[in-house]
């Protein structure tokens, strides 16, 4: 005769350690370094710490027509990005924006994988930012 009972034991076991491996294969260290979207009102605070590099990943014409102040501008879009980029202190926050939020976010990501320690996005980028009543430079 079959047994049943002995099939059921034998696939919960399948499916508990089948779930166990898939755990400790995905399992992520939690100190890693991830990108931290940020409101308006929180750049405001964090652009006034003196360790913070601010950094408008725009074209310069974009740049020209109005940035928020203080901050420089590395093209994201450019053929030097990178080499720009390497002169930024990997032990410094960055806080980067772009137009509305794209192309902040490509570069937020790429920072975090060439090893800074904390990179921060304006949600909405600089269209939120103006949208919200904050003043720009030209």
């Amino acid at each position: 005769m079959f047994n049943y009972t002995n099939i059921k034991t034998q696939r919960s076991f399948f499916v508990a350690l089948i779930s166990i491996s898939i755990l400790l294969g995905c399992k992520v260290k939690k100190d890693s370094p991830s990108v931290e979207i940020i409101s308006s009102a929180e750049l405001q605070t964090l652009s006034q710490l003196e360790a913070i590099q601010l950094v408008d990943v725009r074209t310069p014409q974009e740049y020209e027509e109005g940035h928020i102040i203080d901050f420089i501008n590395i093209d994201f879009l450019s053929e030097d990005f990178q080499t720009r980029i390497k002169q930024l202190d990997k032990t410094k926050p960055v806080i980067v924006y772009c137009r509305s939020g794209g192309r902040s976010s490509r570069c937020a990501s790429q920072l975090i994988e060439k090893g800074f320690v904390k990179v921060y996005d304006l949600e909405g980028g600089i269209s939120k930012w103006i949208m919200d009543g904050l003043p720009v430079e030209n």
